[in-house]
Formats: structure tokens, sequence, C-alpha cells
């Protein structure tokens, strides 16, 4: 009866996978025959509405619906931050538009620069005298990122808000592969480089320690600054001297406590922000729904006001997500992709060039394929600057060495000047389930390597000889880019990561600015005036449906979706479900990255944790319900 009913439920789980595909290939021919671009038509007088469900990320990833279906797993919403800003930006100067409305209930977050970035755009919106809200079920550190900059915070009564910081755990593999007699053999420069220390260690090391704990201080600092300056009341010490005596005191209602201390300015339910919305901005005549109010959505707003063609263009691509060999992307850095749109932009009538980085690193090959394509810009004599979103780490950082001017914001983290490479071997394993090996060679190097009998003390010398040589590389790159000795810039690599104003005291960026003061650096050095140029996005063709298809996963995928995949916003109990998943997606990133990864790598484990688990590379379906299953049992 057992195998019967497991043989049951495959037939069941194929006729389910049958029905979401056929469902989504009929959906997608109808509607793709219509149009999934949203109409300019459709803009109202009334106020702005930005969903900001799931994620603020640099590019937007494309998806694969086959592998989603099989996975029944709905796609994360992603929203690029410029185009945030865009219709920010818009916005204030648009009459039609009477108020601003960021709707943060479903908001998962996004890194330190692109929250100040959009704050300071909600800025820009309230020196026109206009009033920009937000709304959640519950606010944590990105939420009051952005809505310190708002001028009425709403809270759901039942929802609550917590600040926690930059931080958290970092996996150690050490004994588990020892227990399993797993070889993880290690090759590395860099005192600091902590991105192999899961496979060698229980904890991290001292020098780990103090690099990590000085960076996410000096973020954490970055962020208190920007929240207190923009709401000067806030009450941030008494929350963070001691948030247990904070909640008690209002008996445990977060909710309270937040508008106690100054984080929220309302409770209210989403019809009473509704309602409050409908006084500022008008109330909907399309709707008779309770707390309706005319309004607008992003995409259909974004359509009326596109990106300005007028004058010479300046060519920006885009480096954002892991760093990996190939034709990935968008959202992950496929170094030949990129390479590609580089060179097609070779002969084109552009000015000049911006290489907006965001990104931990990952595979050298990848790194240096991207950098030879853009020196062969500057071969041009074409102007190029590297601008720095959140992260540009290692292979970010390598890419960066063929601009001629890095600008960086305080919040970016970057450095992480060091290369590795991990490469298991099972020898004690396989000695323990019985299976030896004999070998035969003319040379230290026949058969290697050889994962099963191990390596020879040739082979290991010889991989350890190649990674220092890359290293090696690396410091004479940044050498000639930075105008520093070799040995100097060897004393700030070491695999050590900075934050964006350390790094520009020793001379790794050259000033502070977005991705705007990185166009206008471009333009002054290609003689433009103001006004006679615009930014020109390198991206590949896309067919417009993408926002299509992910609505249709979504609706598709709904019912079979797990409940714990979407939990209630604001819910403590419901973030400690989040937390149980991204931990199984760490577990299984850093078990694919020990017997997957190839090639030797310049990666950034010590960068800020939400780049690694928002990244468009993520561990495979398979591997994670591995890791689920062993945690299970």
């Amino acid at each position: 009866m057992g195998f019967v009913g497991k043989v049951w439920k495959v037939l069941v789980g194929i006729k389910d996978g049958l029905v979401l595909i056929f469902m989504l290939l009929f959906f997608v021919t109808l509607f793709a025959a219509l149009s999934a671009t949203p109409s300019p038509a459709q803009v109202r007088e009334g106020a702005l509405y930005i969903d900001l469900s799931g994620f603020v990320v640099e590019e937007r990833a494309t998806i694969d619906p086959f592998t989603a279906l099989l996975s029944r797993t709905q796609p994360e919403t992603q929203h690029q931050a410029r185009d945030i800003v865009r219709a920010l930006d818009a916005a204030a100067s648009d009459d039609r538009i009477k108020a601003v409305v960021l709707d943060l209930t479903t908001f998962i977050g996004g890194g330190q620069v692109h929250m100040q970035e959009i704050a300071e755009a909600m800025d820009r919106v309230r020196q026109t005298e206009k009033p920009v809200l937000t709304y959640a079920l519950g606010y944590g550190d990105d939420h009051l990122h952005l809505a310190s900059h708002a001028s009425e915070v709403w809270l759901d009564p039942i929802g609550g808000a917590l600040i926690a910081g930059p931080g958290g755990s970092f996996l150690f593999y050490a004994d588990l592969l020892e227990r399993l007699s797993v070889n993880a053999r290690v090759y590395r420069v860099g005192e600091f480089k902590a991105a192999v220390e899961p496979y060698l260690l229980n904890a991290m090391s001292p020098q780990a320690r103090e690099n990590i704990e000085g960076l996410y201080g000096a973020l954490w600092e970055e962020w208190q600054a920007n929240v207190t300056k923009a709401r000067p009341d806030l009450d941030l010490a008494g929350i963070l001297g001691d948030p247990v005596a904070w909640v008690e005191t209002n008996e445990g209602d977060l909710a309270q406590a937040a508008l106690a201390s100054g984080l929220v300015d309302t409770l209210g339910n989403k019809v009473e922000f509704g309602e409050r919305v409908a006084e500022l901005a008008g109330e909907d005549s399309l709707s008779e729904k309770p707390g309706a109010y005319a309004k607008t959505g992003l995409s259909a707003f974004l359509a009326d006001h596109p990106q300005a063609t007028n004058g010479t263009a300046i060519a920006v691509v885009t480096v954002a997500g892991e760093l990996v060999d190939g034709e990935a992307g968008p959202g992950t850095a496929g170094g030949t992709r990129i390479a590609n749109l580089l060179d097609k932009a070779l002969d084109s009538d552009i000015a000049g060039l911006v290489v907006r980085v965001d990104s931990p690193g990952g595979s050298v090959l990848a790194s240096e394929v991207v950098r030879r394509a853009i020196d062969r810009h500057r071969a041009k004599d074409r102007p190029v600057a590297v601008s720095f979103a959140n992260v540009a780490a290692s292979g970010g950082y390598w890419v960066a060495t063929a601009g001629d001017r890095i600008f960086a914001q305080p919040e970016t983290v970057t450095g992480s000047i060091g290369v590795f490479a991990v490469l298991p071997t099972f020898e004690n394993t396989a000695g323990r389930l019985g299976v030896n090996a004999d070998a035969i060679r003319t040379t230290p190097l026949s058969g290697q390597p050889d994962i099963i009998d191990g390596l020879t003390p040739e082979m290991d010398a010889i991989f350890q000889a190649s990674v220092g040589d890359t290293y090696s590389d690396f410091l004479s790159l940044v050498s000639d880019a930075r105008g520093m000795p070799a040995d100097q810039v060897d004393r700030i690599a070491q695999g050590r990561v900075w934050d964006g104003g350390a790094a520009r005291q020793i001379k790794l960026v050259d000033q502070f600015g977005g991705l705007d003061e990185a166009l206008a650096w471009v333009a002054s050095e290609a003689g433009l005036d103001e006004g006679g140029w615009h930014a020109r996005y390198l991206v590949d063709p896309v067919d417009g449906t993408d926002a299509l298809i992910r609505q249709l996963l979504t609706n598709a995928l709904s019912p079979f979706v797990a409940r714990e995949q979407s939990p209630r916003a604001g819910d403590l109990f419901a973030k400690a479900a989040q937390s149980r998943e991204r931990a199984f997606a760490q577990l299984a990133a850093d078990a694919e990255r020990l017997g997957g990864a190839s090639g030797i790598h310049a990666y950034c484990l010590a960068c800020p944790r939400v780049e690694r688990e928002r990244a468009s590379h993520p561990p495979s379906h398979t591997t994670l319900e591995m890791v689920r299953a062993l945690f299970s049992e």
C-alpha cells in the first residue's frame, strides 16, 4: 500500500504540473496577443500608488516559467531602484499627482544604498508640498529607512515595528565535513578572505570578526544617522537601549510601542488609511469599495514618463548579482552576456560609458571578461565611470579597475580584494565506504586532480600557486588603476571589506555619488552641455511579457504553494518562518558552492546578507528540498 501511495502521489504531481503548464501556455498566448505594456492613458488625477511587494534590486531578473511551475515556487516580485526613483521625481512635477503612497505591506527589503536613494527621492516630492504616505502591517529596518522620510507613517493596529540592525549568524561546516570525511581543500590568498572559512572553521577567525564588525558598525551608524535626521523626534536611543522594556512598557503591543516612540505617526487599518488618502488625493469615482481613492499604478505612470532620449547618449551597463561564466542574467552577472552588450555598443554613437556595479563578485574569469570589454571602450578614448550601488566587492571591484573614475556611497560595501578556490575530495569518505584506489602514474600529475583518491602534493602545490598568481594579477590591476604601489594595495587588500567612507579614505574610490553623478562626470569629460545628453541602458532585448508571466504564475501557483511561503507580514512568528527559509537557502547555497564552484573565485561572503538572499543565482530547487528534508527528519 505504501508503494501504491507513492506512485499515486507521483502521478498526481505530474498531472498538476501538466495542468499548470497548459494553463500558463493558454494565458500567455491569450494575453500576449493583447499588450503587456501599460497604457499612459491609465494615469489619473489622484495619488501615485507604489506597491513595493518583494525586493528592491538594481536589475530585475528574468524568470523561467517552467522551472517555477515545476518547483511550485511563486516568482519573487522585484522593483528596479532606478524605476522607483524616476517615478518619484516625475510625481514631484506632475500636477495630476496630489500625493504619493508607498504600500509596504509585503515589502521584504533592499540594499542600504537603494533605500537611501529612494528616501532622498521621497524628500524631493515632499519639497513640492505633496504628501508622501506609507502603510504597512509590519515595519522592519528597510521599511523604516523609507518611512522615516514620509510625511505620514501609518501602521495597522494589529501589526508592529522592530529595529534589528545589521548582523546575524554565519554558518560553519568544519565539524560536519569532518564527520562526513570530506576533505575541503581550500586555496586562498588574503588574511581576511572569509569566503572559505565556513569550510575550514567552526567560528569566525579573529581577523574576519574584526573586519565584519567594523563594516557592519559603519553601515549601522549610517542607517541611524539617516533615520534620525529625517525624524528628529524619534526616540531611537530608547528603542535600541532596552528593546524588551520598550515593548513591555506598552504591554507587548508592538503597534502602540511604535506609535509612542515616534516610529509611526498613526495607527489605522487599510480602509482608514484609504479614507485619509482620499482626503488628500480625491475619492475614486470608479470604485465603491471601502477605503478606495483615486490612484495611478507605478507601471502606468512610468509608461507616461519614459526615459529621456534627447541629446547624445551615454551608455550604462549593469553588473548586478553574482558574477558567473556564460550568458546568465539579467539579475545575475553573466560575464559573456555583459561583454556582448558592451561589444555591441563599441561602434555606436555613445559619448561615454558608466558601469553600474551591484555585485559581491564571483568567477574571476567572468570578472576579467567584463573588465576587458570595458577596456575596449576606453581604447576608443571614451570616458568610463564606475558607479557602485550596495555592493561592489571582490570580482565586482575587479571589474571596476577598468574605469577612469569610481563613485560610491557611504553605505556601499567594497574591497574584498582576494581570491580563493575550493575543491572537495573524498578519499577519506571512500575509505569509510570500502572504496579503495590504487594508481599508476607516469608523472606526479597523472590522473590529477582525482577527487576520489585525493590530490598529489604536486597538484596541491600547483593549485595554491595558481591562486597566488591570480591574487598578484588582482593587485596589479588595482595598483595600475588607482596609481598605488602594489605593496600598498596589498596592505589594504588581503580580502578585507570596507564601507564606502573608509574606501574613499584609502583611495579605493574617488568620490561620493550615485549613478547621476557618474553620468554627469562622463558628460563633462565628453564635453557635453547640460541637458544635451541622456542615459542609454545596454540591455538584452525583451518581449514585454515578463511582468505578465510573473502575474500569471503567481495566480496559477497560489492554490498549490505552501502556506508558510507567503507569511502574514508583520507577524513575528511569520518572520521567524521567513528566517527558517533563508537559513535553508543559505545551507543549500553553501553546499552548491562547495561542490559546484568551478575555477578561481573572487567573492565576498562578508557582504551584507540581503545581497546573497535575493541573488538571482539561487541554489537549485533539488538542493534546497534536500536540505529541508534533512532538517525535518
